[in-house]
C-alpha cells in the first residue's frame, strides 16, 4: 500500500497550452432571437429587401416635406410632358420640346421647362401652328401624317370597286409619313439631341402635375394602408387565434364557424357596401382590409396554442395559479412570435396590393389625393401614348411588395429553429 501512496514530482507534466483551452466554450450563448437576427444578417436578399424597405418608407416620409411641388398642383400648359425630350435648338441656346399636342414649349440648355410658347396663328385648315422667335417664324406642321392617311382611306375605298388598284405604295406612304415637320425660317430642322426633363423628373400627367411627387405620396398613402392593415390585423388575429385555441372545443368551433363565414364574403363586397355607409377614403379601405385579413393570422395562432397548450410550462404555470390571462400573454403569445411575426411582414405587400387594385378599379382614396393604384389607373387612357405615366407607380408596386416578400422569406428562415446551428 505504500508503494502507490508514494507519488514523486517526476510523474507529472505540465499541459501544453494548445490543450489548455480545448474544452472551453468559445462562443457566448445566444438567445433565439439573437441567433435569429445573427442569421438574418447572413441573408444578403433579405438585408438587401430590408434597405430597399427603409429607403422607400422614408421617402415616403420626408421627401414630400421638402419638395418644392406639391402632389396636388396643376400646370396645365406642361401637361402630359415625358421624363425624357426631344429637343430642337432654334437659335443659339435656346431650345424648344414639341409636345404629343404639337405645342411649342421652351427649354433651357439643361432640361428645365421654361414656358408655353405663344401661339402667333393656329392654321387649322392647313393643320399647322406658327410660331415667332427672334423675328422668324417657327412652323409646326402636322398636316403630312394626316393627307397620306386621307390619301390611303380614299384609295382604300376605290380599291373595294376595283381590285386592279395597287395599295402598297400608298400603305408605304403612310407608313413612313412623317407625324410633325417642324421649319424655323423657312428650313426643315431637326432634333438636336435628347435631355432629361430638370423640371419634372418623372414627367407630368394629363393635368400637368408632378409624376415624381405623385409617385412617392401614393407611396406615403399606399404604406400607411399596409403597415395600419397589418397592425390591425396582428391585434385582432393574435387575440381571437389565442382565445380559440387555448379553450378549444366547442368555443374553438364556434369561433373558427365565425372565420369561415366572414372568408367566405370576398372583400371586394365589403369594400362596396362600407362605400354606402362611409365615405371613400382612407379609412374606408382600412376598414375593409381589417374585417378581412385577419382571419388568416387567428388560424395560424390557434393552430401554434393548440400545440403549444399541452406543453409543461404551460402545465407548470397552471400549477402555480396562473390566471388565463397571464398564461396567454406571458407564456404562449411571446412563444408563438416566430410565425406570427412572419405573417405580419408577408400581410403588408398582401394590405398594399389589395389598395392598389382596389384604387385601380375606382374604390379608393379619391381625388387629388394619389396611390400607386390610383396613378395606375390614371395612366390606363395615355397608356400607348405616355406609358411612362404606368411604369412609375407600376414599379414602385412590384419593388415594394418583392422586397417585402424577399424579406418575409428571409425572416421565415431565420426564425425556422430547426435552422439553429
Amino acid at each position: 500500500m505504500d508503494d502507490y501512496k508514494k507519488i514523486s514530482p517526476d510523474m507529472w507534466e505540465n499541459l501544453d497550452k494548445s490543450q489548455k483551452d480545448s474544452e472551453k466554450v468559445s462562443r457566448k450563448s445566444l438567445t433565439y432571437w439573437q441567433d435569429a437576427a445573427r442569421r438574418l444578417k447572413q441573408n444578403k436578399v433579405a438585408v438587401v429587401s430590408l434597405i430597399v424597405i427603409l429607403m422607400v418608407v422614408l421617402m415616403a416620409i420626408f421627401v414630400p416635406l421638402f419638395w418644392p411641388i406639391q402632389y396636388s398642383n396643376q400646370v396645365l400648359d406642361f401637361s402630359n410632358i415625358p421624363p425624357n425630350l426631344e429637343v430642337y435648338e432654334v437659335t443659339d441656346g435656346n431650345y424648344i420640346y414639341i409636345t404629343k399636342a404639337y405645342k411649342a414649349i421652351e427649354v433651357s440648355k439643361d432640361g428645365e421647362l421654361l414656358q408655353m410658347s405663344e401661339i402667333k396663328k393656329d392654321d387649322q385648315n392647313n393643320r399647322m401652328y406658327i410660331y415667332e422667335f427672334d423675328g422668324k417664324e417657327l412652323i409646326v406642321d402636322y398636316s403630312l401624317y394626316l393627307q397620306a392617311k386621307k390619301e390611303y382611306l380614299a384609295l382604300e375605298k376605290k380599291a373595294k370597286k376595283d381590285p386592279s388598284i395597287n395599295l402598297e405604295e400608298a400603305q408605304f406612304n403612310l407608313d413612313n409619313a412623317k407625324k410633325v415637320e417642324i421649319r424655323f425660317d423657312g428650313k426643315e430642322i431637326l432634333p438636336t439631341k435628347t435631355i432629361r426633363n430638370k423640371t419634372y423628373v418623372f414627367g407630368t400627367d394629363y393635368l400637368g402635375r408632378d409624376m415624381f411627387i405623385r409617385v412617392v405620396y401614393g407611396g406615403r398613402i399606399s404604406l400607411i394602408v399596409g403597415f395600419v392593415a397589418a397592425f390591425l390585423n396582428f391585434i385582432i388575429g393574435v387575440l381571437y387565434g389565442g382565445i380559440s385555441g387555448y379553450f378549444g372545443g366547442r368555443v374553438d368551433n364556434i369561433m373558427m364557424r365565425i372565420v369561415d363565414i366572414i372568408g367566405s364574403i370576398p372583400t371586394l363586397l365589403y369594400v362596396i357596401l362600407l362605400m354606402v355607409i362611409m365615405q371613400p377614403g382612407l379609412g374606408t379601405i382600412i376598414v375593409a382590409l381589417s374585417i378581412t385579413h385577419w382571419l388568416g393570422m387567428a388560424r395560424i395562432v390557434r393552430g401554434q396554442v393548440l400545440s403549444l397548450k399541452e406543453q409543461e410550462f404551460v402545465l407548470a404555470a397552471k400549477t402555480l395559479g396562473a390566471s388565463t390571462k397571464r398564461i396567454m400573454l406571458k407564456h404562449l403569445i411571446p412563444n408563438i412570435m416566430g410565425p406570427v411575426m412572419v405573417s405580419v411582414t408577408m400581410q403588408v405587400p398582401q394590405a398594399i396590393f389589395t389598395e392598389a387594385f382596389l384604387s385601380f378599379v375606382g374604390l379608393g382614396i379619391s381625388a387629388p389625393k394619389a396611390s400607386w393604384g390610383a396613378l395606375c389607373n390614371d395612366a390606363l387612357a395615355g397608356l400607348f401614348t405616355y406609358p411612362y405615366q404606368l411604369f412609375y407607380p407600376a414599379l414602385a408596386i412590384s419593388i415594394t411588395i418583392l422586397a417585402f416578400n424577399l424579406f418575409g422569406d428571409g425572416l421565415r428562415d431565420a426564425l425556422d429553429p430547426k435552422q439553429r446551428k
